[in-house]
């Protein structure tokens, strides 16, 4: 089944598709506020249409109805949804029933797609937070809810792509700096050891051909470095496995120079899980 290896990989080709379909209205089925806006149900789920094309074959041509379906609820969702905070709503609820997680890995696409393309990875209580697009605004938004609630030993935090790319619009380094500490504090007030992992190197973006992301991407990645120091957090580098001399993310690891293959997650693996036991063991020194 196609949901099965993942919504994100599949949403870009639904994105691509939908780039040049007409925009479609908000679906007809969205909540109902009454006579207020804090409803039990704030989520609208997923089209039918668009259920059903995931959940067919991996080999199953793209419909016009899934793209249309698609267009409706991504336009409602960045509409009504800004955080994505409706996203692992329903797993969020399951979770808090299981026993307390490992380690979340709080992100974006990047650490989304670390999901989908090695389930493997994401068992043994290790749980991913990612949302495609993400800035660290958005992860501030719903931190509380994708990881403080979810009480887990350890988060793994690895953000910034976004926020250089300026999803969201136009940022700053001491707005990406204060949302990072924003995270941390929550973290660590609530018991959670934290890991910051560098941003992956890159030297373009696709949807924003006129950038030069590299040397911000250094720059900032020096700054997550002295902060966990600063800190006593534990810091992951994962440029030296990823990087090429000049910054780009080695061609043979990626598809688009920002997002890994599954090759490429399998060589942050261990430096992943070599962080996280440190962090377990609180051997990063304290503040």
């Amino acid at each position: 089944m196609r949901y099965a290896f993942g919504l994100s990989a599949v949403l870009i080709a639904l994105t691509a598709c939908a780039a040049a379909a007409q925009p479609a209205a908000a679906p007809a089925d969205r909540v109902d506020f009454g006579d207020t806006a804090m409803v039990a149900q704030p989520c609208l789920p997923m089209p039918k249409a668009l259920a059903d094309y995931l959940a067919s074959p991996a080999d199953a041509p793209l419909n016009a109805e899934a793209v249309k379906a698609y267009v409706a609820w991504n336009a409602w969702e960045q509409a009504n949804d800004w955080p994505a905070l409706c996203r692992y709503r329903e797993e969020n609820h399951a979770a808090m029933t299981e026993p307390r997680p490992a380690v979340v890995f709080m992100g974006d696409s990047i650490t989304e797609n670390w999901r989908h393309l090695d389930p493997a990875f994401f068992t043994q209580g290790r749980v991913g937070r990612g949302v495609s697009g993400q800035t660290t605004p958005q992860m501030v938004a719903r931190f509380y809810q994708d990881v403080v609630a979810l009480r887990p030993r350890v988060v793994h935090i690895m953000a910034g792509t976004n926020d250089i790319a300026g999803n969201t619009g136009p940022t700053s380094e001491e707005a990406f700096e204060n949302n990072i500490a924003a995270m941390v504090d929550l973290a660590r007030v609530n018991g959670i050891a934290v890991v910051l992992a560098s941003i992956p190197p890159t030297d373009r973006f696709s949807w924003r051909p006129a950038l030069k992301p590299g040397p911000e991407v250094v720059a900032l990645n020096k700054w997550l470095a002295a902060y966990a120091q600063r800190r006593g957090l534990v810091f992951v580098d994962y440029t030296p496995v990823l990087a090429t001399p000049t910054g780009a993310m080695r061609p043979e690891l990626t598809g688009d120079g920002v997002h890994p293959k599954k090759a490429g997650y399998d060589l942050i693996e261990p430096l992943a899980l070599r962080a996280i036991a440190q962090a377990e063991r609180g051997t990063a020194a304290r503040p």
